[in-house]
């Protein structure tokens, strides 16, 4: 085959098959490279060249510039490079293109070529077809039933140079299928195979309905309306919600046409599927109303802080809450997705007696938090009366507390003074020695009769803790002036005193010493003290225990009668 005509050939085929010349030029020279290789070996790098325009293919190979050749495949000498390169003269170690194109294919090669151009070119179809299918993932596409699949229902819609599957999961449920039928199908997936582009269609996606709209609404498709919602329930019922972005034009109207054309004609392609065409609103409320269309719609309470999230409570008349609800629920179920809020639909007296309760519910609330206030009020001003009370007392307290440490500081320096003077006293009462060697008698008789006094006229003081500090007792007196006794006579008796019963050990004793007519020292306690010794000699002084005895035994005696003396009436009085 001439060049001219292997070129006539490579046109016409990219024509046929609406490839790149480019791409069909790349893939015919890998398989001249790949048919060199298998026939004639050679070199590991080679490279074949086709000329766009004449068609002649040339081959090279890389070859490293050495000294000495050890492997023609991929060395060639240095003179050897020399001849062959004009322009640059090559060094050992350079790599260079040297051109190794048989003088015949032969038949072989030239078969191994076909059938790797036919390759290629089946691989590039599958390559275009894959990138022009995946730009149109998202719109509507026309195809013509090719096959059903009896036991999978799955049908397959011819593209032209492609196919693609409508799925069971992806038909509308009230459609019958025949071959040679032409369906229009949303394309939502394209994914790559060995065999091609894998494409997907479904007719019963949401979006299918967007882009019918936009081919039947030119309001739609120049911009001037909008689509902001679209729920859908396949084969039965769709509502759309429109916008419209221009003043002046009826969003609902330019989507359902004069007389309903428009709408009708996306019925009819949905095999009657009804569409209810509802105008968006940016209050929620009134956007949720609209979209209970065709059902009349009274009030609408937004209540957005419960538990179950967004809800809107729609008031309707008691003659349309069946209209409202619709077939099973359908409508309330498209509102709510079209939406986005939770509706509760309830008929006019339904609304009223919850209205009423709610308003109970709402008074008792109002009371409860009223009542919860005055008592929060009355816990509070009595936390501050006894916090008040509390402040008071621990003011009286601290003045107290000062009082009866001063009057504590003050019984201290009483105690203090009281016993220097007792210190003073004592030391006063210590007996002088003699002052003569001549009366060595008197001397002992005064120093006995000293100890005499001492021991005979000391008071008993009990020792009682520290008063309290409210009220503070006055200290013991002062100890009377002593004045030492000049002289004791022997002849003076002496009393013998029996022994006392011991007193106890937290008792202090105290003397007190005054003058007789004589100048004697003379003490108010051993005079008492000696009276007392003698009435216990008599007898006449008795005990606790004695007393309350004959205490006990004069109360056991029985009462004596009285006699009246002689002479007397009973009233004492004498008698004539």
């Amino acid at each position: 085959m001439r060049s001219s005509e292997f070129m006539m050939a490579l046109n016409a085929l990219c024509h046929d098959r609406e490839l790149p010349k480019e791409v069909v030029i790349e893939a015919v020279e890998a398989a001249l490279v790949t048919a060199y290789r298998r026939d004639f070996g050679g070199a590991a790098n080679i490279s074949v060249r086709l000329e766009p325009t004449t068609g002649q293919a040339q081959v090279f190979a890389e070859k490293e510039v050495v000294e000495e050749v050890k492997d023609e495949r991929g060395q060639i000498s240095l003179v050897e490079a020399t001849q062959l390169s004009k322009e640059v003269t090559p060094q050992v170690g350079d790599v260079i293109r040297v051109e190794m194109t048989p003088k015949d294919f032969g038949r072989i090669a030239a078969q191994t070529a076909k059938q790797v151009i036919l390759q290629r070119i089946r691989e590039a179809e599958r390559d275009k077809l894959y990138t022009d299918f995946a730009g149109r993932e998202g719109e509507i596409v026309m195809g013509t039933i090719s096959s059903v699949d009896s036991k999978t229902s799955a049908v397959r819609l011819s593209l032209g140079k492609a196919e693609a599957l409508l799925p069971r999961s992806e038909q509308l449920p009230n459609e019958r299928y025949k071959v040679g039928q032409r369906v229009r199908a949303y394309v939502f997936e394209v994914s790559r195979s060995n065999r091609g582009p894998q494409i997907t269609v479904s007719r019963t996606h949401r979006q299918m309905l967007r882009r019918l709209l936009e081919l039947e609404v030119p309001e739609i498709a120049n911009g001037t309306v909008e689509i902001k919602a679209i729920a859908r329930e396949a084969g039965a019922r769709s509502k759309v919600a429109v916008a419209a972005l221009q003043l002046g034009i009826d969003p609902v109207g330019a989507c359902v046409g004069m007389k309903g054309t428009r709408i009708q004609s996306i019925v009819n392609e949905l095999n009657g599927e009804k569409i209810d065409v509802v105008q968006w609103s940016p209050d929620e409320a009134t956007f949720v109303a609209n979209s209970l269309s065709p059902a009349k719609v009274i009030e609408v309470y937004l209540e957005e802080g419960n538990r179950e999230g967004k809800t809107a409570v729609v008031v309707v008349p008691d003659k349309q809450l069946s209209l409202a609800i619709g077939k099973e629920g359908q409508n309330a179920r498209l509102a709510a997705k079209l939406t986005g809020w939770r509706i509760d639909i309830k008929s006019a007296t339904e609304a009223a007696e919850e209205s009423v309760r709610r308003a109970e519910r709402a008074a008792r609330r109002q009371a409860e938090e009223e009542a919860r206030v005055r008592d929060e009020a009355s816990r509070l001003a009595a936390a501050r009366a006894l916090l008040a009370e509390a402040e008071a007392a621990a003011d009286e307290s601290e003045e107290n507390l000062e009082e009866e440490l001063d009057a504590l500081s003050a019984d201290e320096a009483l105690l203090a003074e009281a016993r220097a003077l007792l210190q003073s006293a004592q030391a006063e009462r210590e007996p002088e020695p003699a002052e003569s060697e001549a009366e060595p008698v008197e001397a002992a008789a005064e120093a006995e009769k000293v100890a005499e006094v001492e021991a005979a006229s000391e008071l008993e003081v009990e020792e009682v803790p520290a008063p309290a500090p409210q009220t503070p007792q006055p200290a013991p007196p002062p100890a009377a002036p002593v004045t030492r006794p000049e002289a004791v006579t022997a002849e003076e008796p002496v009393v013998e005193e029996e022994e006392e019963e011991p007193l106890p050990r937290q008792t202090k004793k105290m003397i007190f010493y005054t003058l007789d007519e004589r100048g004697q020292p003379q003490d108010f306690g051993e005079q008492m003290e000696r009276k007392r010794k003698k009435q216990k000699k008599k007898g006449s002084v008795k005990t606790e225990s004695a007393r309350e005895r004959e205490s006990y035994e004069e109360r056991r005696k029985p009462a004596k009668k009285s006699r009246r003396p002689r002479g007397t009436d009973k009233w004492g009085e004498g008698v004539d």
